[in-house]
């Protein structure tokens, strides 16, 4: 027997099909422990960071062709956790840091059309914290 599972925001239901490549419920639950689907994730972090400014996103490095740090080689993309809201760097740096070794800043343009700016501190994480930048209105 399956249970269904309906999307608290959108109503539609995301009850997953079981299959061996997929190892996702397809939703995720909210603090008041409601089932949002992945898409509706994607709408709710862009509307929190619109209204907040602020987010607690995501930094992955795509086409990484080697260890060492070369900006011309790599691609920086903020995501939510499900992927459903996703944005390039438009900028990068990477620095040190007294208590991790390393920390990544990183600048990109948020969903309210606004310039952002994220840290990643060391490399053993992806949690990248990310505010508006001020002055940007």
């Amino acid at each position: 027997m399956e249970n269904k599972t309906i999307c608290h925001i959108c109503r539609k239901d995301k009850t997953p099909a079981f299959d061996f490549e997929s190892i996702s419920t397809g939703y995720a639950t909210d603090n008041d422990g409601n089932k949002v689907c992945f898409d509706c994730c994607g709408w709710e972090d862009k509307a929190y960071m619109v209204m907040e400014g602020k987010n607690t996103l995501y930094l992955t490095i795509n086409n990484h062709n080697s260890d060492e740090f070369n900006t011309a080689r790599k691609d920086f993309v903020i995501s939510n956790w499900p992927g459903t809201y996703k944005t390039h760097c438009t900028y990068y740096r990477k620095g040190r840091h007294n208590i991790t070794g390393s920390r990544y800043d990183v600048w990109f343009t948020g969903p309210d059309s606004m310039p952002w700016h994220g840290v990643q501190y060391g490399e053993n994480t992806q949690i990248v914290h990310c505010k508006r930048i001020k002055g940007g209105n």
